[in-house]
């Protein structure tokens, strides 16, 4: 895959406009819950899940970025270390998840940057694929494609098939096959795949 641009520091768009892209620091914390509390809107779930990987012990650090426009985040993103049971072995990939805007600052391409500086921090560290859930709409358009339509298997039957995506990357082989495993704490804080609100 294509790199999506230069991973390291900060960096802003090539037309002089916001944001500007960085990692994330231990003074963003309280304004990363804020935007993933007002971006998703169900509680501490998503902020729960954010500062349980930050934490994780895991074979791969997580990468976490902000988006900051004017001196205020308001955007983020997360990778971070999950497996992928592929028939040789155990393979360590990235989970893309979650990805958050402000609802004010959202239609203007924040997320669309966020998502390319994240593969290409991943790319950058030989990682060969970043999975994801979410719109097939939004992310096939952002260097993701149906990871079970090139032959990857779900980790839950309750995530639906066009959701589950992936982005491989340059250091993907073609015996990379199998089943990709979320870590612990997507599980702890229930966030794979679609609950029945009426079970």
């Amino acid at each position: 895959m294509t790199s999506h641009g230069a991973p390291e520091g900060s960096r802003i768009a090539p037309d002089g406009a916001g944001p500007v892209i960085r990692e994330e620091t231990a003074d963003d914390h309280r304004d990363v819950r804020e935007v993933h509390t007002r971006a998703f809107g169900d509680g501490d779930r998503v902020p729960g899940l954010v500062e349980a990987l930050r934490g994780a012990e895991a074979a791969l650090a997580p990468m976490s970025f902000v988006a900051v426009v004017e001196g205020r985040v308001v955007g983020h993103v997360l990778l971070s270390a999950t497996r992928w049971d592929a028939p040789r072995r155990i393979v360590d990939v990235l989970s893309l998840s979650p990805l958050g805007v402000l609802p004010e600052f959202r239609r203007q391409g924040i997320g669309t940057r966020l998502v390319a500086h994240a593969l290409a921090a991943a790319d950058s560290q030989g990682v060969p694929l970043v999975f994801l859930e979410g719109s097939p709409h939004y992310y096939g358009s952002r260097g993701f494609e149906g990871a079970a339509a090139v032959g990857f298997r779900s980790p839950s039957l309750r995530i639906p098939e066009a959701a589950f995506q992936v982005a491989r990357l340059s250091a993907h082989e073609p015996w990379m096959t199998g089943t990709f495993v979320y870590s612990d704490p997507f599980w702890t804080f229930d966030c794979v795949g679609l609950r029945d609100p009426g079970a």
